[in-house]
């Protein structure tokens, strides 16, 4: 495929979790050989089209203050490929622990699916527990779908809340919509809430408060893919380095701000 064919295939991308649209668009970038404006625009466009998915944004930034942004789009797909989070989160949960998740978390589900003996309690958002939980059920995870009404019930009886950030800063955190709800009621039952910040979710505050404004921009207010989940709510951060206590350390950007990707791009 064309490289440019590529980059519309990934801005066309509909339904792919973030881990997979930064690998495509790595790949796309790094085979266009773009000249710098031509990145710059690119990259741009990427982001319009997919707002919301803060791995786009870490890797676009990677990119726009990189030396050699041909040669490490490569690297840059290998390494949201080999993200370590999954396997810290498996290894930091506790012996048969009870979970409670939202909506269909993919780097957090990838780490339930290592452990055979949790058990998880989903929680709808958007209509995805259910193919959540099919996902779990082929990897013999027991897992039992939670009604919004008995949100505080589940969140009683579990050990641990996961909760997937979109992009995330130590002032402001983004996450699936629902996030914020089973967040609070954890807390208001001191269930601890672990906040998974995959590679590529950890953002300047800039991108962080860009996303927010065109996600609310380009949706209806009932119709948000994304909360805005109170730092506060969160007690631990899992990321590729393990599971923290100290939030605000572990939430600091690991991409560079390139002020050029906030700027629209001409059509």
């Amino acid at each position: 495929m064309h490289p440019i064919e590529h980059l519309r295939y990934v801005a066309r991308a509909r339904g792919a979790d973030a881990s997979a649209l930064v690998r495509e668009a790595a790949v796309a970038l790094g085979s266009l050989r773009a000249d710098p404006a031509g990145l710059v625009v690119a990259c741009r466009r990427i982001v319009e089209r997919h707002p919301d998915a803060g791995p786009l944004w870490w890797l676009c930034a990677r990119l726009l203050t990189a030396d050699d942004p041909n040669s490490l789009a490569w690297e840059l797909a290998d390494e949201i490929e080999d993200d370590r989070t999954p396997r810290a989160v498996a290894a930091a949960l506790p012996d048969e622990a009870t979970v409670l998740t939202i909506g269909w978390p993919d780097v957090a589900g990838a780490a339930l699916m290592r452990r055979g003996d949790v058990t998880v309690l989903c929680a709808d958002s958007r209509h995805e527990a259910s193919s959540f939980m099919q996902r779990l059920e082929r990897y013999d995870v027991e897992c039992e779908p939670i009604p919004a009404e008995s949100l505080a019930r589940a969140a009683s009886i579990a050990d641990v809340v996961l909760v997937e950030a979109v992009a995330a800063a130590p002032s402001r955190v983004l996450a699936p919509v629902g996030s914020h709800v089973i967040a609070a009621v954890a807390r208001s039952v001191d269930v601890p809430v672990w906040l998974v910040a995959g590679i590529g979710r950890r953002l300047p505050i800039e991108y962080v408060d860009a996303i927010a404004e065109r996600v609310v921009r380009e949706s209806a207010v009932w119709d948000l893919d994304v909360d805005d989940l109170p730092v506060g709510l969160a007690t631990h951060v899992a990321g590729a380095e393990g599971l923290s206590d100290d939030v605000d350390s572990a939430l600091r950007p690991d991409v560079p701000c390139a002020p050029e990707l906030l700027r629209a791009s001409p059509f």
